[in-house]
């Protein structure tokens, strides 16, 4: 009787093999099931500071050519004021105030975006 012969693509190395069918039915072992495991959220001791109780955020804007301020500490409609000042998104990095960690958070690209598309929308009264 005939042997079946199969592809062995699972070598490391080079490249596949040809191997009797039984060679590689034995060779392939069933793969142990993955161990889940699920986190659970920490307890914090104070409860999540509320919309209301968080200042307003406050930006900052810097040309990258230049390197100048073009707004430091400014609201989100003066941030977008300064931002129709410059020719494209990417002239200029915007960063948004931390006021726990105390420093400047340059904003993703993404971010960036957002704030981007908001600079002609009319301000809500």
């Amino acid at each position: 009787m005939a042997k079946t012969w199969v592809l062995d693509v699972e070598t490391k190395g080079t490249g596949a093999e040809v191997v009797p069918l039984e060679k590689a039915r034995k060779k392939r072992a069933p793969e142990p099931a993955l161990n889940l495991v699920r986190l659970s959220p920490a307890a914090s001791a104070e409860p999540p500071a509320a919309a209301e109780d968080r200042p307003p955020r406050r930006f900052k804007v810097v040309d990258l050519m230049t390197r100048e301020t073009l707004a430091e500490h400014a609201s989100a409609r003066q941030a977008l004021d300064a931002l129709n000042r410059v020719r494209s998104i990417v002239d200029v990095s915007v960063f948004v105030w931390q006021p726990r960690a105390q420093r400047w958070r340059l904003l993703t690209l993404d971010e960036q975006r957002a704030l981007w598309a908001q600079r002609h929308q009319p301000v809500p009264a």
